[in-house]
């Protein structure tokens, strides 16, 4: 028996495991095709419109700013005077998402967008969000060329789009979406969960924002519930 098969083992006489490799191959098989929920806290189970606002403080709580628009064209005003509140400059790097490449973006002449991954030189990213977490005030974001996982992690502002209609009570629900959106074997690379901005407080417990990733996060949600 290899190292790596005393290891694999060991793990499995601990979790109970039993039966054939080909039996639980079939087990793991029946449960992916029908995933069984886990606990869901009764926190995010509410109507609609309060799940927003349920989302929208939860993200303040954990450091996040958050802004409410009518609609999806008002995000490039709102992107350029945020900007200018925080004295950064003029500049937003985005992927190829075409709910971000449809915004009116001429209304705002002066800010230059850059379209790709990042390479850790931008000051401002801008995303869009597969989903929210109403329970957490959590961001659910997709890998992929629409939105380059570099911008969540590599700027030290992220910026955020949402729609309203996408943020679910808890985190059962959004990969429910996330299954039925993509089927079987068809799933993005890597799924982002994201509550606020990076922190830490591994040096005398204090706390530090930017540790890990941006210093800022600023999250656009967008139109009502039932847009």
């Amino acid at each position: 028996m290899s190292g790596r098969d005393a290891v694999l083992a060991k793990v499995r006489r601990a979790l109970g495991g039993s039966g054939t490799q080909e039996q639980r191959r079939r087990a793991a098989d029946a449960r992916l095709a029908n995933p069984q929920p886990n606990v869901i806290p009764a926190r995010g189970q509410l109507d609609p419109e309060s799940r927003v606002q349920l989302f929208m403080a939860m993200a303040e709580k954990v450091s996040a700013t958050v802004q409410r628009l009518p609609a999806r064209e008002d995000v490039p005003s709102a992107v350029a005077a945020y900007l200018r509140r925080h004295n950064l400059p003029a500049q937003i790097r985005s992927g190829a998402d075409p709910d971000i490449q449809a915004l009116p973006w001429d209304r705002e002449p002066n800010l230059e967008r850059r379209i790709g991954a990042s390479d850790g030189s931008d000051a401002v990213s801008l995303s869009c969000a597969f989903a929210g977490v109403a329970e957490s005030g959590t961001l659910a974001l997709l890998s992929g060329p629409e939105n380059p996982t570099t911008l969540n992690f590599l700027p030290d502002t992220h910026i955020v789009m949402i729609d309203a209609a996408d943020i679910a009570g808890d985190y059962e629900t959004v990969w429910r979406r996330l299954r039925k959106r993509y089927g079987s074997g068809a799933m993005p690379r890597t799924v982002n969960f994201i509550t606020g901005p990076s922190r830490s407080a591994d040096i005398e417990q204090t706390l530090i924002l930017g540790a890990h990733g941006p210093r800022a996060l600023h999250i656009l949600v967008v139109g009502s519930h039932d847009a």
